[in-house]
């Protein structure tokens, strides 16, 4: 989902964390010479991509099952177990 603010528009948003944490981040925050709120936005951000890469593999995954194509799990498991042997079995297809 696209924001259409501009970059230099914020919002505060406030979260307890445990104390253990905050001090993490504080430690963090000297040892790069950054704000607590860097590091805050930097997690933050990280955390916010990987979260909408995870959903677009799903959907992706989803999709190749919707059009069948999907390799069954015991062909799989038999390729895997090949694998510690003198003669693998070609990757299933």
């Amino acid at each position: 989902m696209k924001s259409n603010s501009s970059p230099s528009e914020t919002k505060v948003l406030t979260a307890h964390v445990p104390l253990s944490l905050a001090e993490k981040v504080d430690q963090l925050a000297n040892r790069l010479e950054r704000s607590r709120g860097w590091i805050i936005k930097q997690a933050l951000a990280a955390w916010v991509a990987q979260e909408e890469e995870h959903d677009r593999l799903t959907r992706e995954a989803l999709t190749d099952v919707d059009a069948g194509r999907v390799i069954d799990h015991q062909a799989v498991q038999a390729w895997a177990e090949s694998l510690a042997t003198e003669q693998p079995l070609p990757l299933p297809r």
